[in-house]
C-alpha cells in the first residue's frame, strides 16, 4: 500500500480448506534458519486477546502465519508474526496500518498490529475458500460471466485503494480470494518503489486474462501459493509466437466475447494508456449481470451490443480498443442486410420503404451527449440509529456509529436473550441508515461479531422521530418494503446483501433488521453484536 515493502499474506488450499500463508516471498524447502527468541506456542494469547491455535507456514524472511482466534470477538483471525519486532518490522507494521484504513467488501480487513520489541505481528481476517489460482487448477478456466464478476470485484478493490493513494502491488492469482460464500477479495498488498497504480489495473488484466486461459501472460509466473515443503508450483505461462507476443484469450480458447477479449488484451498492452481503476470497475460492473438474466447467451457470448447502444462504455473515452467502432460497423451491416431483405420480399414492383428499421427506444435527443456508466462506491452515511420498537426500557441504543466507523473491533450489540427469537419478548432490532439523498444501491454488507445471526433488509421513504412510538411507525413502513426474499442466515460472520435493488430505482433510507441471534459461545444466551455495515452504490 505505502511505497514501502509491505505485508504480502498468500493464501493457499490444503487438504479442501484454505490455509494463510506468509508474508514476501513464499517459504522455499531450503528456506533459512529462523530465530527462536521470542517464538509463539500453540494457545499462547497475544496482547491478551488473540489466542494462537495453529502455525500454518513460515516465510524466507523468517516471518511465521499463524491460524487464531479473538477471544473477546469469538472470530477466527490469520495472525502474521515476526521476531525481533522493533526497527526491522517498522515497515510492515506501518504497511498495515495504512491498508486497515481502507474498509471494502472486496479487501482483506487488518484487523492489528503491534509491536512487542522483541517481537511484532499483524492480525488480519481469516478467509475460507481458496484462491483464484486453486480454482482455475482444480476446474479449468472460468465462464466469462464468472470471470467478468471476478474482475469487476479485483477493480473495485483497487479502485478503493488508490482513492487513498495507496498501491496494492501484488494483485495475482494467489491473492484474489473466492471465499466459500463467493465473495471476492485481494489479500496480501506488498509494495515497493517499483509498485505503481498502473501497474495493479495491468494486473487486473492479468487476473482476467489467467480466468480465462489458465495461463498467466506476464512472463515469470507468480509463485505464491505453492504449498510450502512441496517445492515451487509456477502457473502455465502464455502461449506465445515466435516474436514472444502472447495469444489473445480467444486465440486459446474459443467462447471468449470479442468484447472482453479486447478489454483483456488492451489492459496487457503496454503502448495502450489503462483507464483508472474506477472508470474499469465501473465498466466490468456494468458487464457484471448473471447468466439468468441473459448476460449470456445458452452458447457462451456475452450480450454487449444492445446495451452498449443504450449506456455507452466509460472506457471509450477512456483509450481504450474502437469497441464503439466496432459496433457500429455491426450494426451497420444489419442495417444493411435487412433493407436488401425487405427489398427481395417486396418484389419488383413496391418500393422499399423508407422509415428507419427500428426507432430509437429512448426519449433522449439521438444527438444528446452519452453520460459514462455510473462508478460503484461505498456511500457515505449521513444518520444512523438503533430501532428497538419493541421495547419498554430502550437501553440498547448506543453506539450506533461504531456501525460505520470503518473499525471492525469495535460495533453496536444487543443485550443477552433467553432465546434466538429475542426470547419471545422483540421481533427483532434494526439498524436504520440515511445516505442523505437517493442513491443506486448495489449492495449492504454487514460484519457480525459472531457467525449464525438471521437478518434482512428493508427500504422506506420516512424519517420518523427516534422515540418508541417513531420505531413503531417505521418498521410498520419499512417490512411492507423487503429488499430480497425473505431473511438470510449469516454462514460466516459476513453476510452481503446484493440480489434484490432495483436497478432503475434510488434508495435513500435502509433499515438492516436482525431476526435472530445465535447462541452465545459459552452456551448462556443469545446476543449479537454489528461490527460494521458498508454501502456500496453509486
Amino acid at each position: 500500500m505505502p511505497s514501502s515493502t509491505g505485508p504480502s499474506i498468500d493464501a493457499i488450499t490444503e487438504g479442501g480448506r484454505v490455509t494463510q500463508v506468509g508474508e514476501g516471498q513464499e517459504a522455499e524447502e531450503s528456506s533459512p534458519p529462523v530465530m527462536t527468541f521470542g517464538a509463539p506456542t500453540a494457545g499462547e494469547i497475544l496482547a491478551e486477546r488473540y489466542e494462537l491455535v495453529e502455525h500454518i507456514n513460515n516465510d524466507s524472511a523468517g516471518r511465521l502465519v499463524w491460524r487464531g482466534v479473538d477471544v473477546v470477538l469469538r472470530r477466527p483471525v490469520a495472525v502474521v508474526l515476526r521476531y525481533p519486532g522493533g526497527d526491522s518490522a517498522t515497515e510492515m507494521l506501518q504497511a498495515a496500518v495504512a491498508a486497515s484504513r481502507v474498509i471494502h467488501p472486496n479487501l482483506v480487513g487488518v484487523y492489528d498490529a503491534i509491536d512487542e520489541a522483541d517481537r511484532a505481528y499483524v492480525v488480519r481476517e481469516w478467509v475460507d475458500g481458496q484462491s483464484l489460482r486453486e480454482l482455475v487448477a482444480a476446474d479449468g478456466p472460468l465462464d466469462p460471466a464468472r470471470a467478468t464478476a471476478i474482475g469487476n470485484a479485483v477493480a473495485s478493490a483497487l479502485a478503493a485503494v488508490h482513492a487513498t493513494g495507496m498501491v496494492h502491488g501484488n494483485v495475482h492469482p494467489g491473492t484474489v480470494m473466492i471465499s466459500d460464500d463467493g465473495r471476492v477479495v485481494v489479500a496480501d498488498a506488498r509494495t515497493d518503489g517499483a509498485d505503481s497504480q498502473e501497474n495493479d489495473i495491468r494486473a487486473i488484466g492479468g487476473v482476467l486474462y489467467f480466468a480465462l486461459t489458465g495461463h498467466w501472460p506476464h512472463g515469470e509466473a507468480p509463485l505464491h501459493g505453492a504449498t510450502a515443503g512441496h517445492g515451487r508450483a509456477a502457473i502455465p505461462d502464455a502461449v506465445r509466437d515466435a516474436a514472444g507476443a502472447i495469444a489473445a484469450p480467444r486465440q486459446v480458447r474459443a467462447g471468449v466475447p470479442a468484447y472482453l477479449d479486447d478489454l483483456t488484451m488492451d489492459l496487457l498492452d503496454p503502448e495502450i494508456a489503462p483507464p483508472s481503476s474506477d472508470v474499469l470497475a465501473a465498466e466490468l460492473g456494468r458487464l457484471d449481470i448473471p447468466a439468468d438474466e441473459q448476460f449470456l447467451e445458452q452458447a457462451g457470448p456475452l450480450r454487449f451490443a444492445a446495451e452498449t447502444e443504450e449506456e455507452p462504455s466509460p472506457l471509450a473515452a477512456a483509450g481504450g480498443r474502437k469497441v464503439a467502432m466496432g459496433i457500429a460497423g455491426l450494426l451497420a451491416v444489419a442495417l444493411v442486410g435487412l433493407l436488401i431483405g425487405i427489398s427481395a420480399l417486396g418484389g419488383d414492383d413496391k418500393k422499399p420503404k423508407t422509415e428507419p428499421v427500428a426507432r430509437p427506444t429512448s426519449s433522449a435527443p439521438a444527438d444528446a451527449p452519452s453520460q459514462p456508466a455510473a462508478v460503484i462506491r461505498q456511500l457515505a452515511v449521513e444518520d444512523i440509529r438503533i430501532i428497538d420498537p419493541d421495547s419498554n426500557t430502550r437501553n440498547e441504543l448506543g453506539d450506533a456509529e461504531k456501525v460505520i466507523d470503518g473499525d471492525l473491533d469495535e460495533g453496536w450489540e444487543t443485550d443477552t436473550y433467553k432465546s434466538a427469537k429475542f426470547g419471545g419478548l422483540k421481533r427483532g432490532m434494526g439498524v436504520w441508515i440515511d445516505l442523505g439523498a437517493e442513491h443506486t444501491v448495489k449492495s449492504v454488507q454487514a460484519v457480525f461479531s459472531a457467525s449464525g445471526a438471521t437478518a434482512q433488509l428493508y427500504t422506506g421513504s420516512s424519517d420518523p422521530a427516534s422515540s418508541s412510538s417513531g420505531d413503531k411507525k417505521l418498521v410498520e413502513e419499512y417490512l411492507k418494503t423487503p429488499i430480497g426474499e425473505g431473511s438470510v442466515r449469516a454462514d460466516g460472520t459476513r453476510l452481503t446483501f446484493s440480489n434484490g435493488f432495483d436497478p432503475d430505482k434510488k434508495y435513500r433510507y435502509l433499515l438492516f433488521w436482525i431476526t435472530e441471534l445465535p447462541r452465545k459461545d459459552s452456551g448462556d444466551g443469545y446476543k449479537i453484536g454489528v461490527q460494521e455495515l458498508t454501502v456500496q452504490g453509486s
